[in-house]
């Protein structure tokens, strides 16, 4: 994944909800262009950061049928998304997502982010969850969610 925009996942709730961070900072390569002199995170990076952890809530809901490999959150709509604020460096991004919908192979989260208490972005996602077959896939999934759940007091079955 080329762009990991969330941080840190600090609450998740399986089959439910999930909250996490995203900082913005000055060394996010994208700031440095848009815009100079005023930097700002785009607002489509911000829907990924809220995306990546919609699809960590997913994937951690929905383990394994019997047989088959983990199924993988691929995102496959936006809707009634919108910006209330620029995220700018030295903000901290609160992020949340819930499930809102799910059927066999795909699921609907409504996602927000807020910065001191001011929400910045709010949407709908669906997702599609799928079979991947790539060994490689999952292994850069696992270890990207062994270090966003670092520090999480609960226990949780990474998928």
């Amino acid at each position: 994944m080329r762009y990991v925009m969330l941080d840190k996942v600090t609450e998740l709730v399986v089959g439910e909800r999930a909250r996490g961070i995203k900082c913005v900072t000055l060394s996010d390569d994208v700031l440095h262009d848009h815009f100079p002199g005023y930097p700002v995170l785009p607002g489509v990076l911000v829907i990924e950061a809220a995306a990546q952890l919609a699809g960590f809530l997913l994937e951690c809901s929905n383990p394994p049928i019997a047989g088959e490999t983990q199924r993988r959150a691929v995102l496959a709509q936006i809707d009634k998304t919108k910006f209330y604020a620029p995220s700018q460096p030295g903000d901290r991004i609160e992020l949340a997502a819930k499930i809102t919908g799910a059927l066999d192979g795909a699921a609907r989260v409504v996602v927000e982010a807020s910065v001191e208490g001011r929400r910045v972005m709010r949407g709908q996602l669906t997702f599609m969850l799928r079979l991947i077959d790539s060994e490689l896939v999952h292994a850069q999934r696992r270890d990207l969610y062994r270090i966003w759940t670092r520090g999480l007091e609960q226990e949780i079955r990474i998928p």
